[in-house]
């Protein structure tokens, strides 16, 4: 996602990882597969009243996006001024509230219309955004998550993203579900559910194996992207530069029989 550390990504590849967790783990299953723009960057998504909304990021090529889900094709776009990366999306009442990344700066746009109704800053760097009814939720790219006044982007509280006592960085996009905060770990294949109130991580979901290798168009085609359906209990998950959308059912991980 970030040009800065593309290098740290190429380099992931040929050291992977290892980390201990003490939250318990979860698969998937894939209910259903749909087409997704393969050149969408995508920073936020989220369904609303019927519709999937996506921020796609990249300086020159960020936009704001309702999308057909069936088809993977934008119905609605607006692009976002070349000086920005667009990034974590979230609706506000009648409202979509789109963040950039480093330029401190949110855009508030008539959710039906796309037309842009004003601007709003923050001091942080902008990854992730969620809403839980009565703040927005900002993740800036380390374990701390930011509960924010949705009128002025003032910081009402935080809580720091913990698992086994450490903390979990790199928080990217977000996604409030059934009173958790789901958050995507950049460049990783699981997705974390966190407590709002004390950022204790609950659960892993690991969703590695989703989008095969060989469909990953780039270092940086990397799983980013978890929309909920609440009316249909419908959980919807995609990356960068992917292909296809998923929609998925979390699953206990099967133990092998003695």
């Amino acid at each position: 996602m970030r040009l800065r550390l593309r290098a740290f990504a190429l380099l992931s590849l040929f050291m992977p990882m290892t980390v201990a967790w003490s939250a318990p783990v979860e698969t998937y299953r894939v209910v259903r597969t749909y087409p997704h723009d393969p050149q969408a960057f995508t920073q936020g998504l989220l369904f609303a009243n019927g519709h999937l909304y996506e921020s796609t990021g990249e300086n020159g090529q960020s936009t704001l996006r309702m999308v057909n889900l069936e088809t993977g094709r934008a119905e609605q776009q607006v692009p976002v001024a070349a000086q920005y990366f667009a990034e974590g999306l979230s609706t506000w009442g009648s409202t979509l509230v789109q963040l950039t990344w480093q330029s401190h700066t949110a855009f508030v746009y008539d959710r039906f219309s796309f037309r842009q109704l004003r601007t709003m800053s923050y001091p942080w760097e902008g990854w992730g955004l969620t809403s839980d009814g009565h703040s927005l939720i900002l993740s800036d790219g380390t374990a701390t998550l930011h509960f924010l006044d949705p009128e002025t982007m003032k910081e009402r509280r935080h809580v720091e993203v913990k698992d086994r006592g450490k903390p979990v960085t790199e928080l990217n996009e977000l996604e409030y579900i059934k009173g958790q905060i789901w958050a995507n770990v950049w460049h990783s294949d699981r997705i974390a559910r966190i407590s709002p109130a004390t950022g204790k991580v609950l659960g892993w979901i690991d969703l590695a194996g989703l989008l095969p290798a060989d469909q990953k168009s780039s270092p940086e085609a990397v799983l980013n992207g978890i929309a909920y359906d609440a009316s249909k209990d419908r959980l919807f998950v995609t990356g960068k530069l992917w292909p296809k959308l998923f929609e998925i059912k979390v699953v206990p991980i099967q133990k092998p029989k003695k």
